[in-house]
């Protein structure tokens, strides 16, 4: 009987294993000099090749965003290949800015995803050499019952063009791969046209950072597009007290689990009057006028704080703390109601600011709001 080796189990999700590839020798004898060069060498071909389509650019650009702009169903982008994803990308661009849209891969589309697409849809088409066989067909299909069909391709001279209502020529560009076979160079300008017309497309639709900050709810960029609303403390959260209360007993009041460095002080409106922080308690005791603390707090607290409206987005409120050098900021309704307060503290956890943007404020945290820390 003879006997079989046991053949290495596949880890799951992968397919048969692939033979390493070998370096070649001329691969091997490149310096990293050589190779940084060739690095920067790609790179500026690509970029030579977006400034050269950049004298491509025309109206036929222009009334495609408009296109886009106007659209009543969704935007459909096609393409095979490095284009399809390069189609895949500027649907995501799409989608951020306020245009409905949504990629369909050609062979797919005659095998029974042609019903994706309805008759207020546009349809763009992403081929350098608008010869490609699956979108061609498609798009000969596509072209009856969409509203439209675009073509992004190097010229007008090819099927793809043929069968478009616009066309958007990106001109003809040499791959930066030294054999002129890998797309690169043109993959790169057909991204630079589609984000292109994409972004005219939200300008022409009048979109704003606010209709922005809506479908960017996450991430960093969700957070810088917030307002002051979604990360303040809210009331239950600060420490709030009458403004005549004698400062002991307004310092002492009920504090909330997470620990502020002031106290929101309201008059008899319930209006904010002022704000009295653990800095300003400090300079008392140092001044030795321990009999302040029987005071009206209002007699020793800061009147008319810096404050920020609700609603108003968090990149004003990081900016107001960073430039005043103040470490709470309190939250006001139209009216000058306290809402809630920002505590650099939280901004800082977050990563919205950093000690460095802060300067020396932060040592001590709570500076009072009308002076800036010694330097």
């Amino acid at each position: 009987m003879l006997a079989v080796s046991p053949q290495p189990t596949p880890s799951r999700g992968s397919g048969p294993a692939a033979a390493p590839v070998t370096p070649s020798p001329a691969a091997c004898s490149l310096s990293q000099l050589e190779q940084v060069r060739m690095i920067r060498d790609t790179m500026m071909s690509e970029s030579r090749a977006i400034g050269d389509a950049v004298t491509y650019a025309s109206s036929a650009a222009a009334e495609a965003a408009q296109q886009v702009a106007t659209c009543q169903g969704s935007v459909v982008l096609t393409g095979v290949g490095k284009a399809g994803w390069i189609a895949q990308k500027v649907v995501a661009t799409l989608a951020s800015t306020g245009s409905p849209s949504h990629f369909l891969h050609p062979s797919e589309a005659i095998h029974g995803d042609l019903g994706r697409v309805q008759e207020t849809d546009w349809v763009i088409a992403f081929s350098n050499s608008g010869r490609s066989e699956e979108v061609v067909r498609a798009c000969q299909y596509l072209q009856t019952q969409a509203a439209g069909l675009i073509a992004i391709t190097a010229d007008e001279t090819n099927p793809l063009a043929e069968l478009a209502d616009l066309v958007v020529p990106m001109g003809r560009h040499r791959e930066a791969c030294q054999h002129g076979l890998a797309p690169s160079t043109t993959t790169a300008v057909m991204l630079a046209v589609g984000d292109a017309i994409a972004l005219l497309a939200s300008r022409l639709r009048g979109f704003s950072p606010s209709d922005f900050a809506k479908y960017h709810p996450g991430g960093a960029l969700g957070r810088k597009l917030c307002s002051v609303d979604d990360v303040m403390r809210g009331m239950h959260e600060c420490r709030v007290s009458s403004d005549e209360l004698p400062v002991r007993e307004a310092i002492a009041g009920k504090s909330p689990e997470r620990r502020s460095g002031a106290v929101l002080l309201i008059d008899s409106t319930q209006r904010l009057s002022g704000i009295f922080t653990d800095s300003d308690l400090v300079k008392l005791l140092q001044r030795r006028q321990e009999n302040s603390l029987d005071c009206p707090v209002r007699d020793v607290m800061t009147r008319t704080p810096v404050v920020i409206q609700s609603g108003t987005p968090l990149a004003e409120a990081v900016a107001i703390l960073s430039e005043r050098h103040i470490s709470e900021l309190p939250v006001v309704s139209k009216d000058g109601q306290p809402v809630g307060m920002i505590d650099i503290t939280d901004l800082i956890a977050a990563g919205d600011l950093s000690t460095s943007d802060h300067g020396s404020a932060i040592l001590p945290m709570n500076a009072n709001q009308d002076e800036k820390p010694a330097s």
